[in-house]
Protein backbone atom coordinates (compact mmCIF):
# COMPACT_ATOMS: atom_id res chain seq x y z
CA UNK A 1 0.00 0.00 0.00
CA UNK A 2 1.35 3.29 -0.86
CA UNK A 3 1.42 6.25 1.48
CA UNK A 4 1.37 9.54 1.50
CA UNK A 5 5.21 10.01 2.36
CA UNK A 6 5.94 7.66 -0.23
CA UNK A 7 3.53 9.15 -2.98
CA UNK A 8 5.00 12.69 -1.92
CA UNK A 9 8.56 11.23 -2.31
CA UNK A 10 7.52 10.03 -6.08
CA UNK A 11 6.03 13.29 -7.07
CA UNK A 12 8.87 15.19 -5.94
CA UNK A 13 11.10 12.65 -7.70
CA UNK A 14 9.16 12.72 -11.11
CA UNK A 15 9.23 16.28 -10.87
CA UNK A 16 13.23 16.84 -10.21
CA UNK A 17 13.51 14.55 -12.87
CA UNK A 18 11.46 16.02 -16.03
CA UNK A 19 9.47 18.65 -15.05
CA UNK A 20 11.39 22.08 -16.53
CA UNK A 21 10.51 25.93 -14.93
CA UNK A 22 7.88 27.44 -17.51
CA UNK A 23 10.23 29.96 -19.12
CA UNK A 24 12.65 26.48 -19.66
CA UNK A 25 9.91 24.83 -21.35
CA UNK A 26 9.78 24.67 -25.39
CA UNK A 27 6.64 25.16 -27.10
CA UNK A 28 4.52 21.80 -28.00
CA UNK A 29 5.76 20.73 -31.10
CA UNK A 30 1.72 19.76 -31.24
CA UNK A 31 -1.14 22.30 -32.22
CA UNK A 32 -3.47 20.24 -29.98
CA UNK A 33 -6.01 16.83 -30.42
CA UNK A 34 -7.27 16.86 -33.62
CA UNK A 35 -9.66 13.83 -32.74
CA UNK A 36 -9.80 10.90 -30.68
CA UNK A 37 -11.42 7.98 -31.79
CA UNK A 38 -13.20 5.55 -30.30
CA UNK A 39 -15.31 2.79 -31.01
CA UNK A 40 -18.97 2.52 -30.85
CA UNK A 41 -21.79 0.05 -30.91
CA UNK A 42 -24.65 1.46 -32.50
CA UNK A 43 -24.17 5.24 -34.55
CA UNK A 44 -27.60 6.50 -33.69
CA UNK A 45 -27.43 6.17 -30.16
CA UNK A 46 -24.20 7.31 -29.57
CA UNK A 47 -25.10 9.95 -31.83
CA UNK A 48 -28.20 10.92 -29.63
CA UNK A 49 -25.88 11.06 -26.67
CA UNK A 50 -23.23 12.77 -27.47
CA UNK A 51 -25.33 15.36 -29.74
CA UNK A 52 -28.52 15.89 -27.55
CA UNK A 53 -27.60 15.05 -24.17
CA UNK A 54 -24.03 16.69 -23.96
CA UNK A 55 -24.17 18.92 -26.84
CA UNK A 56 -21.80 18.55 -29.07
CA UNK A 57 -22.82 18.85 -32.38
CA UNK A 58 -22.16 16.19 -35.04
CA UNK A 59 -20.06 18.34 -38.11
CA UNK A 60 -19.87 14.96 -39.98
CA UNK A 61 -20.49 11.63 -41.28
CA UNK A 62 -18.40 9.67 -43.67
CA UNK A 63 -17.22 5.89 -44.75
CA UNK A 64 -14.26 4.68 -42.95
CA UNK A 65 -11.08 4.67 -44.62
CA UNK A 66 -9.62 1.97 -43.10
CA UNK A 67 -12.75 -0.10 -43.32
CA UNK A 68 -15.39 -0.15 -45.87
CA UNK A 69 -18.88 0.06 -44.43
CA UNK A 70 -17.92 1.51 -41.35
CA UNK A 71 -19.09 4.54 -40.13
CA UNK A 72 -16.80 7.42 -39.07
CA UNK A 73 -18.19 10.92 -37.55
CA UNK A 74 -17.12 13.58 -35.87
CA UNK A 75 -18.80 15.89 -32.71
CA UNK A 76 -17.20 19.12 -31.91
CA UNK A 77 -16.14 19.46 -28.65
CA UNK A 78 -15.05 23.10 -28.87
CA UNK A 79 -11.57 24.98 -29.78
CA UNK A 80 -11.61 23.16 -32.95
CA UNK A 81 -10.96 19.38 -31.06
CA UNK A 82 -13.07 16.82 -32.38
CA UNK A 83 -14.69 13.18 -30.82
CA UNK A 84 -14.90 10.94 -33.51
CA UNK A 85 -16.40 7.35 -33.48
CA UNK A 86 -16.27 4.26 -36.00
CA UNK A 87 -18.67 1.36 -35.78
CA UNK A 88 -17.71 -1.83 -36.67
CA UNK A 89 -20.19 -3.89 -37.93
CA UNK A 90 -19.39 -7.60 -38.57
CA UNK A 91 -17.18 -7.84 -36.03
CA UNK A 92 -18.38 -9.01 -33.07
CA UNK A 93 -16.10 -6.90 -30.97
CA UNK A 94 -16.19 -6.82 -27.61
CA UNK A 95 -16.82 -3.95 -24.39
CA UNK A 96 -13.81 -2.47 -23.35
CA UNK A 97 -12.40 -3.22 -20.00
CA UNK A 98 -10.81 -0.81 -17.64
CA UNK A 99 -6.95 -2.01 -18.00
CA UNK A 100 -3.52 -0.81 -18.06
CA UNK A 101 -3.23 1.44 -21.30
CA UNK A 102 -6.74 1.57 -21.73
CA UNK A 103 -8.73 5.34 -21.81
CA UNK A 104 -9.85 5.77 -17.92
CA UNK A 105 -11.88 8.77 -18.54
CA UNK A 106 -12.37 11.60 -21.02
CA UNK A 107 -12.49 15.22 -19.43
CA UNK A 108 -14.18 17.51 -21.49
CA UNK A 109 -14.05 21.33 -19.96
CA UNK A 110 -17.82 22.96 -20.21
CA UNK A 111 -18.59 26.23 -19.28
CA UNK A 112 -20.72 26.60 -16.07
CA UNK A 113 -24.04 27.15 -17.78
CA UNK A 114 -23.52 24.62 -20.33
CA UNK A 115 -22.18 22.10 -16.87
CA UNK A 116 -25.38 22.98 -15.54
CA UNK A 117 -27.70 22.52 -18.56
CA UNK A 118 -26.06 18.99 -19.19
CA UNK A 119 -26.73 18.36 -15.64
CA UNK A 120 -30.41 18.79 -16.13
CA UNK A 121 -30.47 16.91 -19.83
CA UNK A 122 -28.31 14.18 -17.79
CA UNK A 123 -31.33 13.73 -15.00
CA UNK A 124 -33.85 14.15 -17.66
CA UNK A 125 -32.97 11.30 -19.41
CA UNK A 126 -32.77 9.77 -16.45
CA UNK A 127 -28.78 8.69 -16.53
CA UNK A 128 -26.91 7.38 -13.17
CA UNK A 129 -23.53 10.35 -12.97
CA UNK A 130 -21.41 10.99 -10.05
CA UNK A 131 -21.10 14.48 -8.68
CA UNK A 132 -21.14 17.22 -7.68
CA UNK A 133 -20.86 15.91 -4.54
CA UNK A 134 -18.17 14.66 -2.17
CA UNK A 135 -16.38 17.40 -3.37
CA UNK A 136 -17.36 17.26 -6.94
CA UNK A 137 -18.64 20.45 -7.46
CA UNK A 138 -16.97 21.21 -10.46
CA UNK A 139 -17.10 17.80 -12.29
CA UNK A 140 -19.66 15.27 -13.38
CA UNK A 141 -18.68 11.71 -13.98
CA UNK A 142 -21.02 9.56 -16.08
CA UNK A 143 -20.74 6.56 -19.18
CA UNK A 144 -21.70 6.94 -22.74
CA UNK A 145 -23.81 4.22 -24.09
CA UNK A 146 -20.75 2.35 -24.68
CA UNK A 147 -19.74 2.47 -21.59
CA UNK A 148 -16.96 5.08 -22.17
CA UNK A 149 -16.05 7.27 -18.84
CA UNK A 150 -16.66 10.85 -19.32
CA UNK A 151 -16.10 13.59 -17.05
CA UNK A 152 -17.46 16.95 -17.33
CA UNK A 153 -15.79 19.54 -15.90
CA UNK A 154 -16.49 23.02 -15.23
CA UNK A 155 -12.89 24.59 -14.99
CA UNK A 156 -11.31 26.36 -18.02
CA UNK A 157 -8.58 24.47 -19.76
CA UNK A 158 -5.55 23.49 -17.99
CA UNK A 159 -7.21 24.29 -14.43
CA UNK A 160 -7.79 21.47 -11.97
CA UNK A 161 -9.02 22.05 -8.66
CA UNK A 162 -8.63 25.85 -8.93
CA UNK A 163 -4.87 25.17 -9.67
CA UNK A 164 -3.71 26.10 -13.44
CA UNK A 165 -1.61 22.98 -14.93
CA UNK A 166 1.68 24.60 -15.96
Amino acid sequence: MTTATDFEARRQAIAAAHLKPAEERPASSARGVHHLAMICSDVETTVRFYQDVLGFPLVDVMENRDYPGSTHFFHDIGHDNLLAFFDFPGLGLAQAVEAIGAVQHLAISVDRPSFEAIRDRVDAAGLPYLGPDRGLTDSIYLKDPDGVQIELIAEPLRVMDGRHLG
